[in-house]
């Protein structure tokens, strides 16, 4: 039988994965509130499963990565739509 922590570990690891993939073929955008709720929920559930382990070096990290992708999110929150729209349309002249 799978321990609670590896199923839970396995899901915020799959999940944190997912969005980077998604994100390095361009699916998915750093500045969407979809790719930071990915990184949160994924390192908040690395990090408990971590806990669970008792291993805190991946306590540290992943409750870290979560809190900075939280930020993120409060960040992307807080920009008016038009700015966000119109910072994506510079980067894509850029490329």
């Amino acid at each position: 039988m799978v321990e609670f922590s590896v199923i839970v570990g396995s899901t915020g690891v799959l999940l944190l994965l997912l969005a980077f993939l998604l994100n390095l073929f361009k699916i998915l955008m750093q500045d969407t509130k979809t790719y930071a709720m990915m990184n949160i929920v994924g390192a908040g559930l690395s990090c408990y499963a971590s806990v669970l382990i008792d291993y805190m070096p991946f306590v540290i990290l992943e409750g870290t990565w979560a809190f900075v992708a939280f930020i993120g999110l409060v960040r992307l929150l807080k920009v008016p739509d038009k700015l966000k729209n119109k910072n994506r349309e510079l980067k894509a002249g850029e490329n």
